[in-house]
């Protein structure tokens, strides 16, 4: 079986159209999403089906078609911009005699590339490894299937029990050293509770530019590119504002849609700064041609980690790029709801601190005080 490339080649990228509809946009993130592995797409290559194929997923006709742009490309890789079974990519792999990997590894391939730091790393490890474990039993099935015959009797399953062992084992160990960093998160999460420090985590779809926005608002240094999931590893600051209580904000990892389901598990730990935050700011591509798409999908993996019911407040960057005025939205009550901006050209971005000096006001700190007070009061 041929291996995963981690990145550079020549790349052939495959978008289907089962009736999704934005097909040039999808292609686009895909051609995004190679790049962003170190590939270099040398073709493009598409269609419609009802149904995916159970055996080649794009259906006989069309593998011919992709062997002989492959060929012509002299491409290694064929990238599939869909999630594909093990037994599919087997099939394409030697019916297209390359490489073949889909959505869900390519996504995994650019974590890998990209993680830094150690809890970084053992996330991506964990996913890797829950995505490896679903592809192992279909890669021995040729000698399951073996009763009889010199050297044939029995390795098959032997081995298959073998790799699921260590795989497992692995997993656990993984596992326990994420659970300790979560722990780690969770006593600084109580500690910044306890010492009143609010906090707002900076979310949206990958490449919305979340890093770009937090270095203006905080003068920190954390990478910042024009490519998806340039940043992984979650990073925090503190940020000054006169007049408000004491606020930490954090960069975390860009969300895509269809995100792989291990992957959000194992980044749990990561993004519980998400779901522990007084105030998620909803960073939004104002030029992005899918804008709507993008926000179900963050939508999607926010509920998934526990962080649907945390209060947004909506802002779209990149208005220099879309053409909009910077400024800000406010509700029936004053307060402001969205805030537009340029994170790279600096525009309306004062208005984003003006929103979250009033948003963590330190009159309100002073209500909730004397609240708590009076609730002591009325139970003794």
């Amino acid at each position: 079986m041929f291996e995963r490339p981690r990145g550079g080649g020549r790349a052939i990228v495959v978008e289907l159209d089962f009736g999704n509809g934005e097909r040039d946009e999808r292609l686009a993130e895909a051609r995004a999403l190679v790049t962003s592995a170190g590939a270099a797409v040398v073709g493009e290559i598409g269609g419609r089906r009802a149904r995916p194929d159970p055996a080649l997923y794009a259906g006989k006709g069309k593998v011919d078609e992709i062997a002989k742009l492959r060929e012509a490309a002299d491409a290694d890789v064929v990238v599939f911009d869909h999630t594909l079974s093990g037994v599919q990519q087997r099939n394409l792999e030697k019916a297209l005699d390359c490489r073949v990997v889909d959505r869900v590894s390519l996504i995994l391939d650019i974590f890998a590339l990209r993680a830094r730091s150690a809890e970084g790393r053992l996330q991506v490890e964990l996913a890797q490894l829950k995505h490896m474990s679903t592809r192992l039993a279909g890669g021995w099935t040729h000698l399951e299937r073996q009763t009889g015959g010199i050297g044939l009797r029995g390795p098959g399953e032997t081995q298959l029990e073998t790799d699921r062992r260590l795989i497992g084992n692995r997993v656990k160990l993984v596992k326990d050293r994420i659970a300790r960093v979560h722990n780690g998160r969770q006593v600084q999460s109580r500690t910044r509770k306890r010492n009143a420090v609010r906090t707002a985590a900076l979310v949206g779809y990958t490449n919305a530019g979340k890093s770009t926005l937090f270095n203006k608002l905080t003068g920190g240094h954390v990478r910042a590119a024009d490519q998806l999931f340039a940043t992984l590893d979650t990073t925090l600051r503190k940020l000054y504002l006169p007049d408000a209580q004491p606020l930490v904000v954090s960069d975390t990892v860009g969300f895509i849609r269809d995100l792989p389901h291990d992957l959000v598990a194992a980044f749990r730990a990561t993004l519980g700064e998400a779901a522990d935050a007084d105030l998620l700011l909803q960073v939004v591509d104002a030029s992005a041609a899918t804008r709507d798409a993008q926000d179900d999908a963050v939508d999607k993996v926010l509920a998934e980690i526990g962080a649907a019911d945390v209060p947004r407040l909506r802002v779209y960057n990149k208005v220099d790029l879309a053409g909009v005025a910077p400024g800000v939205e406010r509700d029936a009550c004053g307060t402001i709801t969205t805030v537009r901006l340029s994170a790279l050209t600096g525009a309306g971005c004062a208005d984003l601190r003006v929103a979250l000096g009033e948003r963590f006001a330190r009159t309100a700190l002073a209500e909730s005080a004397d609240s708590a007070r009076d609730d002591v009061r009325a139970i003794s």
